[in-house]
């Protein structure tokens, strides 16, 4: 049974009751604060395996930089002095994919995440350089990069890597770097559930082919974006034409032109 306060009036009460009923969704608004829309994923693509990835926080990060001699950088891009990244991924030490990392570095600052024994051998300073193996994990502004496997190779030292970039809105973006279809895709989708691709589809006598790559997906993979990389730059590539057709029909594939840039 329901007891008035002492000391209330009737109108009293009902103003009690209406103020209470007014703060409520105030109250529930400051608890569950309305989400803000997420900001973009900005991917361009450098041309060959080269990429200049900005997360929705700003943070720049140049993947593979081989641009001074790379046949399909546009003129516009070849500069290195304009480049200021928070860091240079390398997947490996391959020219086609590590050639201006070193002199990138020493000009802007930007630290070199890539395998440990690899980066151990370049003579940059300590905050210039960071070696990273198979599990590692870094964090670069906004952004936590995985390091991931790759079936590859890599001279003088060091292993081929991947990288899984995941940004602070829960979406993340991998770089296959130069690798063939392997079992331990399943466990790369299965840990990071990766929505944007960056893949290797070149073929030739050096990687995974387009039809290779397009069965990769297939089989490991759930992304939003397929972006093909390492394709077209020499001759014994993969072409354009070959990447369409091996993707065909599927709408995730983006098909960049070098210099390009998207967001997602």
């Amino acid at each position: 049974m329901f007891r008035r306060p002492t000391g209330f009036t009737a109108p009293a009460l009902a103003l009690l009751c209406v103020a209470a009923l007014a703060v409520r969704p105030a109250v529930a608004a400051q608890r569950h604060p309305r989400s803000r829309p997420a900001g973009k994923i900005t991917v361009t693509w450098l041309g060959h395996a080269a990429f200049l990835v900005t997360s929705p926080g700003g943070t720049q990060l140049l993947i593979d930089p081989f641009l001074r001699g790379n046949p399909s950088t546009p003129d516009s891009l070849k500069d290195t002095s304009r480049y200021h990244p928070a860091a240079i991924l390398v997947t490996h030490s391959h020219s086609d994919h590590s050639a201006d990392a070193k002199a990138i570095a020493q000009a802007s600052g930007a630290p070199i995440v890539a395998s440990y024994d690899w980066a151990q051998t370049l003579g940059l300073p300590a905050p210039e350089e960071m070696g990273v193996n198979v599990g590692g994990t870094v964090k670069i502004g906004d952004v936590v990069i995985h390091a991931v496997p790759a079936m590859h190779g890599s001279v003088p030292d060091g292993r081929p890597l991947g990288f899984v970039l995941e940004f602070a809105d829960g979406r993340r973006l991998y770089d296959t770097g130069d690798t063939w279809i392997f079992g331990d895709m399943s466990l790369i989708q299965e840990a990071y559930h990766p929505n944007i691709i960056l893949l290797c589809v070149g073929g030739g006598p050096y990687t995974e082919d387009p039809p290779t790559a397009a069965r990769a997906v297939r089989k490991y993979f759930r992304p939003s974006v397929i972006i093909p990389m390492h394709y077209g730059t020499f001759p014994g590539l993969a072409t354009a034409a070959d990447v369409r057709a091996a993707f065909r029909g599927d709408r995730r594939l983006k098909l960049m032109k070098p210099g390009e840039t998207l967001q997602f």
